[in-house]
């Protein structure tokens, strides 16, 4: 189904290829996972399936690649497209339309779709995906996930032989991203279509990958089944690595293959302290009642109350479109509230000044383009300094815990997804704001640099600063955050402890919390600090 042999692919520019003499076989029906760092060549790999490298990006190429009996460096990607269906990291780069059931039509109507299969084809993937009640909405309207399904239901209407997805689930909620993964397997497995997809988050689409590939960074790439190869990466999952580190065998790839292993030990109170408890003297940060707020006849945020303590790490999780990005943006000015009372710090937001609100509060958009405008990551970062009136120095191992340093002479928008990520992030926290609000800033980011901005949250928690963090990603949460405060359908449905809210609600536990029937254990250091 796939094949590359030998495959050097450099960009314009370029001093290395990003791959390198790469030989690959993927045989037909199979559901394949891609991993690597940020800008190992994922996508680089992924965009040569369809064409889009070189045909797009430019730049060299060498090499035999055969996709479906095609030759995408011949065809480009509308020859690809009747077989291959993409869906990118940032799907808001593919929209052509704003209305749902445009945009879903757009690709059968340049394939001359009749009109009667074309609607018959809209209706049973709007079901699939379970998006009927979307089908009339405009796409701006959307939350982030709600779009990365709009994305998969277009490339799902021209029944590709092979899909291609760049992180598709960055954006889903984990019910969601289930539900994603559970109809990419039972196409894969009913329909035989071949699945490729990448993927940071390892962990939600192990149980369905038969064959993983890894991109160390080099140009090269290794292949194989997930056990073979994961223990020799650094991409391994909370689950891979507590199976490595207590010897299990053969290592757990699900839950359910985890618990066989954990039935065994017996566990005493863990030594890890999970977090620091927050003072109930600390003023309050933001503090906000009956918040409400409508996009026309929409309703996205009802009576939401909300109270964040100075020093304090709070995830805001829920479901896609349950109110989290509204929420940020009613605390950072973005929107004014159709009722309720909001407090900064004690003072009504409705006498601060523009002035005042960007001094104290640094908001990260899940888009990190609508930040990024300079010509290089340097200037960007300088330009926020410069505009806050402060020194050009940067705080002190910022640049280190985003793993940005290698970036400052990059032109930003040319990065890939999570290195824009990081960058948009470092341009905020260089004005060292007292509240940060981030709104999925561990969307595109590798293991390795997660772990790096986990370091960094807990430097912030002890110096003081409070940040509130919109967030699908339970292992960071699990690992970072002091509470979680849940939504639904806009309004707050639970507030408390981490692991308390993680035990109440299963779908928002981590991995370790599902294996483990105790509230205390979430992490690896947690078991760890039990068992031994």
């Amino acid at each position: 189904m796939i094949t590359l042999r030998g495959l050097t692919y450099t960009y314009p520019g370029a001093v290395r290829p990003v791959l390198e003499a790469v030989d690959l076989t993927v045989p037909a029906g199979a559901f394949v996972l891609v991993t690597g760092a940020s800008g190992s060549g994922k996508s680089t790999l992924l965009r040569a399936l369809n064409g889009l490298v070189p045909h797009f990006s430019g730049g060299a190429i060498s090499g035999v690649l055969q996709v479906a009996a095609r030759n995408p460096l011949q065809l480009g990607p509308r020859g690809m497209s009747a077989c291959v269906g993409c869906v990118f990291q940032d799907p808001e780069s593919q929209f052509v339309f704003d209305s749902v059931e445009a945009e879903l039509a757009f690709a059968m109507e340049n394939h001359a779709v009749p009109r009667l299969l074309m609607e018959r084809r809209i209706d049973a993937v709007l079901d699939r995906l379970g998006m009927g009640h979307l089908r009339g909405r405009r796409i701006s309207t959307l939350s982030g996930g709600e779009k990365q399904r709009v994305a998969l239901a277009s490339a799902l209407t021209l029944e590709p032989q092979i899909l291609v997805l760049d992180e598709p689930t960055s954006q889903l909620d984990p019910e969601g991203a289930e539900q994603v993964l559970s109809l990419l397997a039972r196409l894969n497995q009913d329909q035989g279509i071949t699945v490729v997809l990448s993927e940071h988050r390892v962990e939600r689409v192990l149980p369905h990958a038969d064959l993983l590939i890894h991109l160390p960074g080099d140009g090269t790439l290794i292949s194989g089944s997930p056990r073979e190869v994961l223990p020799h990466t650094d991409q391994a999952p909370p689950l891979v690595q507590l199976g490595v580190e207590l010897g299990w065998t053969p290592l757990p790839l699900s839950v359910h293959e985890a618990r066989s292993h954990a039935a065994g030990h017996a566990l005493a109170t863990s030594s890890h302290t999970r977090v620091r408890a927050v003072t109930s003297d600390a003023p309050d940060a933001i503090t906000a009642n009956g918040l409400s707020y409508a996009y026309g006849e929409h309703v996205a945020l009802s009576d939401a109350n909300l109270r964040v303590r100075q020093g304090e790490i709070v995830a805001l999780m829920g479901a896609n479109g349950s109110g989290k990005t509204t929420l940020l943006r009613l605390l950072v000015g973005l929107l004014r509230p159709i009722r309720g009372d909001l407090y900064i710090r004690g003072q009504d937001a409705r006498h601060l000044t523009l002035e005042e609100r960007i001094r104290t509060l640094g908001y990260v958009p899940q888009n990190p383009n609508a930040l990024l405008f300079a010509e290089t990551v340097a200037d960007e970062l300088a330009f926020t300094r410069r505009s806050h009136g402060l020194s050009p120095d940067l705080p002190e191992g910022l640049l280190e815990a985003l793993g940005i340093e290698s970036l400052l002479d990059q032109y930003p928008r040319d990065l890939s997804v999570g290195e824009r990520q990081r960058v948009a992030l470092g341009a905020i926290l260089a004005a060292e704001p007292e509240i940060v609000l981030l709104d999925e800033p561990t969307r595109g980011v590798d293991r390795a640099q997660k772990e790096a901005f986990m370091r960094y949250l807990a430097r912030e928690r002890e110096e003081g600063r409070t940040l509130l963090v919109a967030t699908h990603d339970v292992e960071l949460v699990a690992e970072s955050m002091d509470r979680i405060v849940l939504l639904a359908e806009g309004s707050v449905c639970d507030d408390g402890p981490t692991c308390d809210v993680m035990a109440r609600h299963p779908d928002y536990c981590s991995q370790i919390g599902r294996v483990f029937d105790d509230g205390r254990l979430l992490t690896v250091r947690d078991v760890l600090g039990a068992v031994r």
